[in-house]
């Protein structure tokens, strides 16, 4: 297999991460700082080689790869392996919330265990492995080539880990900007970073 080159992007901005809130699989659009960062991005990858554009199917990802999707002149591949994780009863809920609701899932959640999830949710072992099986897919798919994946942060996390070598136990370590890139390469089993958080293009963005 030959090495295959990936720009992973997170979504842009919504108001459930402006609050925050725990945002999981909840279907939320981009804000309207989101649809300037997804603007922004489509500018950026202009001068990229991209051979296939894949985005997680929730809407903020879709709205954010569709700006660049026209620049490029390539189709978007919805796919729901690159989905959030999911949170469960935490769903939408801000953190005291959580607290209030449900206090000994909370104190679960805080012990970053790699097994535990809120009910209704997805341990990070079970993440790990949907969010690893689909990036692999991808790099099949353009051996040699390039991809962009607009996913989410959790992804990113659990592809930060694999690549750093680190446990799935504990909180997350890494930066993971909205609309940042994260330029990765594929190759056989091994996954290398070349850059991350990169997010030049949309630092100095403001809400309207």
């Amino acid at each position: 297999m030959e090495a295959t080159e990936l720009l992973l992007i997170r979504h842009g901005q919504t108001d459930l991460n402006r609050e925050p809130r725990f945002q999981g699989q909840i279907d939320a659009p981009l804000n309207a700082l989101g649809e300037l960062q997804a603007r922004r991005l489509a500018e950026r990858l202009a001068s990229e080689r991209i051979d296939r554009l894949v985005c997680s199917d929730l809407t903020r990802a879709r709205q954010t790869a569709a700006p660049s999707a026209a620049r490029l002149g390539l189709t978007v591949l919805p796919s729901a392996p690159f989905r959030e994780q999911g949170f469960g009863v935490f769903e939408g809920l801000a953190f005291p919330e959580v607290i209030e609701r449900y206090p000994q899932d909370w104190a679960a959640w805080l012990r970053h265990q790699a097994g535990y999830a809120p009910p209704g949710g997805e341990s990070n072992l079970i993440f790990h492995a949907r969010v690893i099986a689909a990036l692999r897919a991808v790099a099949q798919a353009v051996p040699g080539g390039s991809a962009a994946v607009v996913t989410h942060g959790g992804v990113l996390d659990m592809v930060w880990r694999t690549a750093r070598g680190l446990p799935l136990d504990g909180a997350r370590s890494c930066a993971i900007p909205n609309a940042g890139i994260n330029r990765i390469q594929v190759l056989d089993e091994r996954i290398e970073i070349l850059a991350w958080a990169d997010d030049a293009h949309v630092a100095d963005l403001t809400l309207p």
